[in-house]
């Protein structure tokens, strides 16, 4: 399989405003793009809101196969409104 260079994957995801259907499955589909690319962290950026995207982002980050760990971001990156995410060791 050949990997991709990180340049062509961004360092961040933009999930806010979307159902969260659509951003679990926006989520899946670029963990699998950043670690292909060899990406060690992403950004994945989900709102404050009501809360309930964080939520669910966070439940699925918590048993996906990709993810090694993850944490609220600083307050510079966006606190509750984003999450740190470091994949998994290829």
């Amino acid at each position: 399989m050949q990997h991709q260079r990180s340049e062509e994957c961004p360092t961040e995801i933009h999930l806010r405003r979307l159902t969260v259907d659509d951003a679990l499955f926006r989520l899946e589909r670029y963990l699998d793009k950043a670690y292909l690319a060899g990406m060690p962290t992403v950004l994945v950026i989900h709102g404050k809101g009501t809360g309930t995207l964080r939520q669910a982002v966070r439940k699925e980050l918590k048993n996906h196969p990709l993810v090694k760990s993850f944490r609220r971001a600083e307050l510079e990156d966006g606190g509750d409104g984003a999450t740190i995410v470091e994949l998994a060791d290829q």
